[in-house]
Protein backbone atom coordinates (compact mmCIF):
# COMPACT_ATOMS: atom_id res chain seq x y z
CA UNK A 1 0.00 0.00 0.00
CA UNK A 2 2.53 2.33 0.64
CA UNK A 3 4.43 2.07 -2.75
CA UNK A 4 1.35 2.81 -4.35
CA UNK A 5 1.15 6.00 -2.64
CA UNK A 6 5.02 6.99 -3.59
CA UNK A 7 4.33 5.81 -7.11
CA UNK A 8 1.13 8.10 -7.48
CA UNK A 9 3.22 11.17 -6.12
CA UNK A 10 6.23 10.70 -8.10
CA UNK A 11 4.02 10.36 -11.28
CA UNK A 12 1.60 13.46 -9.84
CA UNK A 13 4.49 15.68 -9.43
CA UNK A 14 5.96 14.59 -13.04
CA UNK A 15 2.41 16.05 -14.76
CA UNK A 16 2.41 19.10 -12.68
CA UNK A 17 6.28 19.79 -13.40
CA UNK A 18 5.86 18.98 -17.56
CA UNK A 19 2.33 20.91 -17.50
CA UNK A 20 4.36 23.94 -16.26
CA UNK A 21 7.00 23.81 -19.08
CA UNK A 22 4.46 24.16 -21.60
CA UNK A 23 3.45 27.50 -19.97
CA UNK A 24 0.72 29.41 -21.76
CA UNK A 25 0.39 32.93 -23.15
CA UNK A 26 -2.50 34.31 -21.43
CA UNK A 27 -2.60 32.96 -17.97
CA UNK A 28 -0.61 35.01 -15.86
CA UNK A 29 1.78 33.40 -12.72
CA UNK A 30 1.81 35.26 -9.78
CA UNK A 31 5.32 35.19 -9.29
CA UNK A 32 7.29 38.11 -9.19
CA UNK A 33 9.46 38.78 -12.71
CA UNK A 34 13.14 37.13 -12.50
CA UNK A 35 15.74 38.91 -11.15
CA UNK A 36 18.90 39.96 -13.40
CA UNK A 37 20.73 42.59 -14.59
CA UNK A 38 18.83 45.52 -15.34
CA UNK A 39 21.88 47.78 -16.98
CA UNK A 40 19.33 49.76 -19.19
CA UNK A 41 18.99 53.53 -18.86
CA UNK A 42 16.74 55.08 -21.69
CA UNK A 43 13.22 54.63 -21.25
CA UNK A 44 12.50 52.61 -24.32
CA UNK A 45 15.43 50.29 -23.29
CA UNK A 46 13.39 49.89 -20.12
CA UNK A 47 10.11 49.25 -21.68
CA UNK A 48 11.33 46.09 -23.77
CA UNK A 49 12.84 44.64 -20.60
CA UNK A 50 9.95 45.41 -19.05
CA UNK A 51 8.14 43.28 -22.02
CA UNK A 52 10.82 40.54 -22.05
CA UNK A 53 10.57 39.66 -18.19
CA UNK A 54 6.60 39.24 -18.81
CA UNK A 55 6.99 36.78 -21.52
CA UNK A 56 9.58 35.17 -19.46
CA UNK A 57 7.23 35.01 -16.60
CA UNK A 58 4.50 33.66 -18.30
CA UNK A 59 6.25 31.31 -20.45
CA UNK A 60 9.41 30.28 -19.03
CA UNK A 61 9.40 30.70 -14.84
CA UNK A 62 7.95 27.33 -14.56
CA UNK A 63 11.12 25.68 -16.14
CA UNK A 64 13.47 28.02 -15.39
CA UNK A 65 13.36 29.34 -12.39
CA UNK A 66 12.27 33.12 -11.35
CA UNK A 67 15.84 34.03 -11.28
CA UNK A 68 16.72 32.82 -14.38
CA UNK A 69 18.48 29.89 -11.70
CA UNK A 70 16.93 26.66 -13.65
CA UNK A 71 14.57 23.65 -12.37
CA UNK A 72 12.99 21.73 -14.58
CA UNK A 73 15.10 23.17 -17.36
CA UNK A 74 18.90 24.44 -17.66
CA UNK A 75 20.12 27.88 -15.46
CA UNK A 76 20.01 31.10 -17.74
CA UNK A 77 21.34 33.75 -15.35
CA UNK A 78 24.75 33.18 -18.15
CA UNK A 79 22.48 32.04 -21.22
CA UNK A 80 24.18 35.11 -23.55
CA UNK A 81 27.87 33.80 -22.53
CA UNK A 82 26.82 30.42 -24.52
CA UNK A 83 24.89 31.34 -26.91
CA UNK A 84 24.32 34.72 -29.09
CA UNK A 85 21.00 36.32 -30.15
CA UNK A 86 20.26 34.80 -32.98
CA UNK A 87 20.60 31.21 -31.42
CA UNK A 88 18.34 32.27 -28.68
CA UNK A 89 15.66 32.96 -31.12
CA UNK A 90 16.22 29.32 -33.19
CA UNK A 91 16.18 27.76 -29.60
CA UNK A 92 12.78 29.64 -28.37
CA UNK A 93 11.26 29.15 -32.07
CA UNK A 94 11.75 25.63 -32.53
CA UNK A 95 12.65 23.95 -28.92
CA UNK A 96 15.03 21.62 -28.79
CA UNK A 97 15.73 18.17 -25.97
CA UNK A 98 13.07 19.05 -23.20
CA UNK A 99 12.33 22.34 -24.48
CA UNK A 100 9.11 22.90 -26.15
CA UNK A 101 9.01 25.14 -29.59
CA UNK A 102 7.45 28.80 -28.89
CA UNK A 103 6.59 29.16 -32.78
CA UNK A 104 3.09 28.75 -31.77
CA UNK A 105 3.05 30.42 -28.88
CA UNK A 106 4.75 33.85 -29.21
CA UNK A 107 5.01 35.79 -32.11
CA UNK A 108 8.41 36.85 -33.34
CA UNK A 109 8.33 40.25 -31.72
CA UNK A 110 7.87 38.70 -28.41
CA UNK A 111 10.71 36.00 -29.11
CA UNK A 112 12.90 38.91 -30.31
CA UNK A 113 12.37 40.75 -27.17
CA UNK A 114 12.93 37.86 -25.31
CA UNK A 115 15.96 36.52 -27.04
CA UNK A 116 17.02 39.86 -26.43
CA UNK A 117 16.81 40.06 -23.20
CA UNK A 118 18.52 36.49 -22.47
CA UNK A 119 21.26 37.53 -25.00
CA UNK A 120 22.14 40.48 -22.37
CA UNK A 121 22.44 37.54 -19.73
CA UNK A 122 26.38 37.27 -19.56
Amino acid sequence: MKGWKYKAAVALTGVVLLAGCGGGGANENNTAPPAGNNNNAGGAENADVAAAETIYKQNCLACHGADLEGRAGPNLQKVGGKYDEQELINLITNGRGGMPAFKDTLDESQIQEVSAWLAAKK
